[in-house]
């Protein structure tokens, strides 16, 4: 079973300038974190968008939709900000039902190396794969239904709604 990681950007992805202080984005770090987890699972990688999730726009979720539906892949992760991580799985879970989408992503960016980004990809994989078609997000070991979703921001964990 092939897997597609859509990736978005988000913090997971995001490098830090160490003259200005300043976050930034170059390319995902997908390949190598996959590289470093020997992943053996035949993965494909969609680089579509370098995006803080703040500044993202129903415009860029129609294009992750788009990516969603036109890959060939009925397993999806998708590498996403934290900030509106839920906005964009209750966008795509409303509008997708034939496929299994597992959005995820990272409070710590990967390139500091302490990231939670790894342990939450590796998780995403291993839903994406199990999980019935639906919409889904995974973080830190919990995995959670596109609608009944909320990121706790005090706390920094994703909750259930009810």
């Amino acid at each position: 079973m092939a897997v597609r990681i859509i990736a978005t950007g988000g913090t997971f992805d995001k490098e830090y300038n160490e003259i200005t202080g300043e976050l930034f984005f170059t390319k995902t770090h997908l390949r190598e974190i996959l590289t470093l987890g020997r992943c053996k699972l035949p993965v494909s990688i969609t680089p579509l968008m370098m995006i803080d999730s703040l500044y993202m726009t129903d415009k860029h979720r129609a294009e992750i939709l788009r990516a969603c539906k036109k890959c060939d892949e009925k397993n999806l992760v998708i590498t996403h900000g934290t900030d509106t991580m839920e906005i964009t799985a209750k966008y795509l879970g409303n509008k997708i039902k034939n496929k299994t989408i597992v959005l995820t992503g990272a409070m710590i960016p990967y390139k500091f190396g302490a990231s939670d980004g790894i342990f939450n990809l590796a998780s995403a994989l291993s839903f994406a794969q199990v999980l019935p078609a639906g919409v889904y997000v995974a973080m830190n070991g919990k995995l959670f239904q596109f609608d009944n979703v909320i990121k706790n921001k005090r706390q920094g964990v994703f909750e259930t709604k009810n």
